[in-house]
């Protein structure tokens, strides 16, 4: 009987152990940074369109995911869309004429910010706004210039 209840121990701890790494996987798999807050400053920029870009998006440099995006509004006086990002504080040396692009990965991925920096000795901080922007390239748009254009050449 003894043996029997060691054995049932230890298949209990083996489970817990299990249900405990499936549940970090999850956790990295998703994105979730409570349980690494980094220090990081907090940046905005204005788009015409940001297409199917999310909250949670990465922010990328170089390929590099250096934040996230935390917010995104509608910018009352200009009617666009303002998006709110964070960057890791080691990062704080992006230049203030720096732009920021909503791009895609892949030909149907995922959208992205990525920042392109600039060449100005004075950096973003905490509240900066980036006011180089380059809109998302919506596919429909694109279709849609490609038939006209298409449609145009025929005649």
């Amino acid at each position: 009987m003894k043996q029997k209840t060691k054995f049932e121990m230890w298949v209990g701890a083996l489970v817990v152990m299990t249900f405990g790494a499936l549940l970090m996987i999850a956790l990295q798999v998703s994105n979730f940074s409570a349980l690494k807050e980094t220090p990081s400053y907090q940046i905005s920029a204005l788009f015409n369109n940001i297409g199917g870009l999310k909250v949670r998006a990465p922010v990328k440099l170089s390929g590099v995911v250096i934040g996230r995006v935390t917010n995104i509004t509608i910018d009352q006086k200009t009617f666009k869309a303002r998006v709110w990002m964070d960057v890791d504080r080691q990062y704080n040396e992006l230049s203030l004429d720096s732009s920021a692009s909503i791009l895609t990965s892949g030909l149907l991925g995922d959208q992205y910010i990525g920042i392109t920096p600039g060449g100005d000795m004075e950096y973003l901080e905490d509240g900066s706004e980036i006011e180089y922007t380059q809109s998302a390239l919506v596919l429909e748009e694109l279709i849609g210039q490609f038939l006209v254009k298409f449609t145009e050449s025929g005649d």
